[in-house]
């Protein structure tokens, strides 16, 4: 659960390209748990949105982003949108107020 978490925002960067290059090079599965929206959409060919109480699967988002991901796709329209998208899903579900 979140193990990029705790880190500053350079180190997170620098993991999260690290990440893509190993699940690039190897095609292994990787589920990846994380509250920041911006490295669901960077990291995820597919976001997961979660319920909360009971716990479920509220949404899941296709990201249809080309791979690979250099950091300034996060500075996309593209990007943006995904990430605008996967916020109001949350503002429906009661979890997100911005």
């Amino acid at each position: 659960d979140e193990p990029f978490g705790a880190l500053d925002p350079f180190t997170r960067d620098d993991l999260n390209e690290e990440l893509q290059r190993t699940w690039l090079a190897t095609g292994k599965t990787v589920l990846f748990i994380t509250h920041s929206i911006s490295e669901a959409v960077y990291l995820s060919d597919r976001v997961v949105v979660m319920s909360r109480n009971p716990g479920g699967i509220a949404a899941v988002i296709p990201i249809e982003l080309e791979r690979p991901r250099g950091l300034a796709v996060r500075e996309t329209e593209a990007f943006a949108g995904y990430v605008s998208q996967i916020r109001q899903i949350f503002r429906e579900l009661g979890i997100y107020r911005g």
